[in-house]
């Protein structure tokens, strides 16, 4: 059976979350169904280190997600894996589990080498692709807002190829880069000429400040296709007992998410909601097993679910 049909397939026995699920957002206020709001959970596929598609894919519904997001060296391999088996494989992979691919994260490619991984995300019905940004670090002010708006100009034929593709290039808000203080996300949810590009944001990566955190949303909601569930507890790059390691798990670190809980639910968020933290070393499993790895993300899960809207 082609690509195009299974994609079709699982279309249509995905029709209820995937009129919710386009992946690009639009501007939404907060309206009287807000109070009915629940995240669209995605399961990132690194946080099962190198484990194979499929039993990644065994994962998705226990984890109370609706979509893979497949992510490549070093922080997990499956696009790798995407790429021995063929689309056709991948495809009926996600035709057995009765899932869908939400996003591909590609950092190693960068802004400007997305194109064919675009054309890619279509053939497979991904609506998003997460990097990085590329530019100038450290800047502030009114240099920092100018090179803001010069990486988006740069971006306008790759941006041609999201819109005809029918995907959104989201930049996450990673340190040690152009997009990586709150003036550059707010400024690139400005410059943005459409929901072709959004942002993919990410707590770790700033202040954790509750009050700021959700001012950035409330400003940026219609321009972030993901937000991570991912808190700094103590860090990700210096190897820690597991105990600390996980604290950056929503319900271990200190960040309390309530507030921002709140804030997604009263805007509205439809994007993407992604459980998540990143191990030491890279391209290891959070926990031994996939098993484990789920009980864990349904521990932070039901922390969520818990908190106060």
């Amino acid at each position: 059976m082609p690509v195009q049909t299974l994609a079709a397939t699982r279309r249509q026995f995905l029709a209820g979350s995937i009129a919710a699920a386009s992946g690009l957002c639009v501007p939404t206020a907060a309206t009287e169904e807000s109070s009915a709001w629940k995240p669209r959970y995605m399961l990132a596929s690194c946080m099962y280190g190198t484990f194979s598609i499929e039993e990644i894919l065994q994962q998705i519904e226990p984890a109370g997600a609706e979509a893979v997001d497949i992510w490549p060296k070093v922080h997990g391999n499956q696009r790798e894996q995407l790429s021995e088996m063929g689309e056709q494989a991948f495809a009926q992979l996600l035709e057995k589990y009765q899932t869908q691919i939400g996003c591909l994260t590609q950092y190693p490619l960068g802004p400007f080498g997305l194109q064919q991984e675009m054309q890619l995300a279509a053939r497979l019905g991904a609506k998003t692709l997460v990097t990085g940004a590329r530019g100038p670090k450290g800047l502030k002010g009114t240099e920092e807002k100018a090179a803001v708006r010069e990486f988006v100009k740069q971006l306008e034929p790759h941006l041609a190829v999201a819109r005809e593709a029918g995907v959104t290039l989201a930049i996450e808000n990673h340190a040690n880069s152009l997009i990586e203080s709150p003036d550059s996300i707010r400024w690139l949810a400005e410059f943005s000429p459409g929901p072709e590009l959004q942002i993919a944001f990410a707590p770790y990566h700033l202040m954790q400040d509750t009050e700021l955190l959700c001012g950035l949303l409330r400003e940026c909601h219609h321009r972030t296709a993901v937000f991570y569930a991912w808190q700094h507890g103590m860090g990700c790059h210096q190897k820690l007992p597991k105990e600390q390691e996980l604290l950056q798990m929503p319900g271990r670190g200190e960040l309390d998410f309530a507030p921002i809980w709140k804030t997604l639910r009263q805007v509205n968020f439809l994007g993407w909601t992604e459980i998540f933290m990143h191990p030491v070393p890279r391209g290891i499993p959070i926990l031994p097993t996939a098993g484990e790895v789920t009980e864990e993300i349904n521990r932070a899960r039901a922390y969520l679910a818990g908190l106060n809207g």
